[in-house]
């Protein structure tokens, strides 16, 4: 009786001294700007060397085909200074699992719709990538001036 005490409080000092406090939780969704709970007032992601500065999307270009691309909702669109332009500007995962394909872009006379298409990189088909949400941005040329048309998001 007294080894099976012994081997219990082992197990039990192993299992509680690995813990880092400071590890990501696995209950924030993937993509997801913060969990709940969350200090909303911290910085973002610290962004990989040879990208935006931390807090500054990171721009990017789409890449062209991907695998299983699929529509990513963004979370804003500002015209350029002539309005013939926009910075749209969502959350994503890290390359090369989250690639920006293409950006899809209808204009009639009272609406732009933007549509942003993701997917994997086809040189790493098999990559294995952390779930960190950064922020991204991408430039969209207009067919003609935004002249006070509404911008409307595709994905949703």
């Amino acid at each position: 009786m007294r080894k099976l005490w012994l081997v219990a409080l082992l197990f039990l000092a192993v299992a509680c001294g690995g813990t880092s406090s400071t590890s990501a939780s696995p209950e924030q969704p993937e993509g997801s700007p913060s969990g709940a709970g969350a200090d909303h007032s911290s910085p973002a992601p610290a962004s990989p060397a040879g990208t935006a500065p931390s807090g500054a999307p990171s721009p990017v270009t789409p890449a062209g085909p991907t695998l299983n691309p699929r529509k990513v909702p963004w979370e804003s669109a500002t015209p350029t200074e002539d309005g013939r332009s926009l910075d749209v500007v969502w959350w994503s995962g890290v390359e090369p699992c989250n690639v920006l394909d293409r950006v899809d872009v209808t204009e009639t006379a009272r609406e732009v719709t933007v549509t942003l298409y993701e997917g994997q990189d086809r040189r790493s088909p098999d990559a294995v990538c952390i779930a960190i949400a950064i922020m991204k941005t991408t430039k969209v040329q207009l067919k003609a001036p935004l002249d006070g048309r509404k911008v409307v998001d595709g994905a949703k």
